[in-house]
């Protein structure tokens, strides 16, 4: 089959399809932020982007560099204080939906963006840490994940716990008193996978075009539940691509 897409493309679409319907979102940097700008451009325009440096209503002409980026507040509705973006926004339950990366996640959809570690004997690899992906997990009504599959993004055992999804199983989140749902898909550049409403495991349950089941079974550290019967998520349009690309060319062509 014929395709004039790349995978991480693939993943980004369907990351922001997955946006679909929702008021607010919480939108980490990198891969969740490219997916919820394209979003806003494509299937929910009226969709409220809001970050972590407290711009709500954030409309980026192109990817913000960091949370700090001069255009979210330039381009934003509001700027409030941070306290006042996690003590009234987002631990009052009002976003939607928080957006997340990860560097590693485990089969209940914990996330470590902490550290990672390269075996007996060698320092281990820091990364950027929690931010406020602890709080953003806890607080919003649902999450997404979104990163690409590989062996060492899913591993059996996390090297750092940063942020609680589903803890290790079916009632973890409402002993630790966390109100929102946690998250309720990954989406990478192989697939969608989303946990399992009796054991909270992530569960495959669709493929992208052109991958098979072998291959998500070989890009994960652990024996992978599969749906029943899986679906297949649908190619990206043209028009898609070229809102993707055209979010993206801005800074590329700046640097």
């Amino acid at each position: 089959m014929s395709q004039d897409w790349t995978p991480d493309e693939l993943m980004e679409v369907n990351a922001a399809r997955a946006l679909a319907g929702a008021r607010t979102c919480f939108v980490g940097i990198g891969l969740p932020s490219t997916a919820a700008n394209l979003a806003r451009r494509t299937v929910n325009p009226g969709l409220t982007l809001i970050y972590e440096s407290g711009a709500i209503g954030a409309r980026p002409a192109a990817l913000p560099l960091s949370i700090g980026d001069g255009e979210l507040a330039d381009t934003a509705d509001a700027v409030v204080p941070v306290p006042e973006m996690f003590n009234y926004w987002l631990q009052g339950g009002r976003i939607d939906v928080g957006f997340l990366g990860a560097a590693q996640v485990d089969r209940f959809a914990n996330v470590n963006t902490t550290a990672v570690s390269r075996g007996q004997g060698r320092p281990e690899i820091r990364l950027p840490g929690a931010g406020g992906a602890p709080e953003i997990a806890a607080g919003c009504g649902r999450v997404l994940l979104v990163l690409r599959h590989s062996r060492r993004g899913f591993v059996p055992r996390l090297d750092f716990v940063t942020t609680v999804g589903h803890g290790t199983g079916p009632g973890d989140r409402a002993a630790l008193g966390l109100p929102g749902r946690g998250p309720v898909a990954v989406i990478t550049d192989l697939g969608v996978l989303t946990p399992d409403p009796g054991t909270a495991e992530l569960t495959l349950a669709a493929l992208h075009p052109g991958v098979t089941v072998d291959d998500v079974r070989a890009a994960t550290g652990w024996d992978v539940r599969i749906a029943r019967h899986p679906s297949f998520t649908e190619p990206p349009t043209g028009a898609e691509l070229a809102a993707l690309r055209a979010l993206k060319s801005p800074r590329e062509e700046a640097t």
